[in-house]
């Protein structure tokens, strides 16, 4: 009779795990963009890990319409006031300033953001060269700028993105 009980109560026991160590596995980090002086550019911006890649989903509002560089910066400073203390692109892996979709990029290199004619944008998208929790390419304590400029992906070693409207640090959710 054990044998049995034990046996029906199995699954379940094996899907809580499961359920578990997925929940565990999924590390998140936040930040909340404040406006650099002068500007009003605002938003939020959530990294999701989920294997080896992370989840991007960014709401940003308060940019003109059209293409923003959006990176993530190497020190989790947003003290000065244009911004200027978050350093420069997150690159501990040495690669030039790129296309997060081309091979050689800057770890912290990401879609541009596209703003509507009322100045909001909005991005999804996931990438593989961060880490959202450990590692080298750990982004949590970091910081995330949005340029007044669009990113060209080829100027070295900025994507020639114009001044900083909005920083944020990155925090453990």
């Amino acid at each position: 009779m054990g044998y049995l009980m034990l046996r029906a109560a199995l699954p379940a026991l094996l899907a809580t795990c499961l359920i578990a160590a997925a929940q565990a596995q999924a590390q998140t980090a936040t930040t909340t963009l404040a406006p650099t002086a002068g500007n009003t550019t605002s938003g939020t911006v959530t990294f999701t890990q989920k294997g080896d890649k992370v989840m991007v989903n960014a709401k940003v509002s308060g940019l003109t319409p059209g293409g923003h560089g959006f990176h993530v910066h190497e020190k989790g400073d947003c003290s000065a006031s244009d911004g200027m203390s978050a350093g420069g692109h997150f690159n501990p892996t040495g690669k030039p300033h790129g296309d997060p979709n081309a091979p050689d990029h800057h770890a912290g290199d990401m879609p541009m953001l596209q703003a509507d004619a009322s100045g909001n944008a909005t991005l999804s998208t996931e990438l593989g060269v961060i880490a959202g929790g450990s590692g080298a390419t750990d982004i949590v304590g970091k910081s995330v700028i949005v340029h007044k400029d669009p990113d060209d992906f080829k100027t070295q070693p900025t994507g020639n993105s114009g001044a900083r409207v909005a920083c944020g640090i990155i925090n453990k959710s």
